[in-house]
């Protein structure tokens, strides 16, 4: 099937790939259930600026990610895409998922009208920046961020 809008149903599934992961295990709190995710969900699938997508393959999700849209006044009001939470199933990775499921979206992106898509991966993620520069994407910015 490959890429497709994820649908309510999909989010304990999302969940689980999202904290397969030791960095992301130690920031997700899953004491209050999947009541938080599914409000998320339903804000992300409410926003036309918004996506959440998974990558499905024979009947099983194998990949999810987010996708928003952000307007820009630089560069005569370009788009930008901003990918985020790009997760593959850890059993099935090095099967080239990631890499239809990256390039599928650059293509939603495309006919979006996007100039540029961006994401912010942890540093300690090198394997991930391997793959990333394969994909074509360059390290051209520091990200900053703060903890509100």
């Amino acid at each position: 099937m490959g890429l497709r809008e994820a649908r309510r149903e999909d989010v304990s599934r999302i969940i689980e790939m999202l904290v397969d992961d030791d960095l992301a295990r130690s920031r997700e709190d899953l004491s209050a259930g999947l009541a938080p995710y599914l409000k998320a969900f339903d804000v992300i699938a409410a926003s036309p600026d918004n996506a959440l997508y998974v990558w499905e393959e024979a009947g099983s999700v194998l990949g999810s990610l987010q996708l928003t849209f952000i307007p820009g006044i630089a560069y005569q009001d370009a788009w930008l895409a901003q990918v985020e939470s790009v997760r593959v199933d850890s059993t099935v990775r090095g099967q080239r998922i990631g890499e239809k499921m990256m390039q599928a979206v650059m293509e939603v992106a495309r006919r979006r009208g996007c100039r540029t898509m961006q994401f912010k991966t942890d540093k300690r993620r090198v394997a991930a920046h391997r793959f990333y520069q394969r994909l074509g994407f360059a390290l051209s910015h520091e990200a900053m961020t703060i903890k509100l």
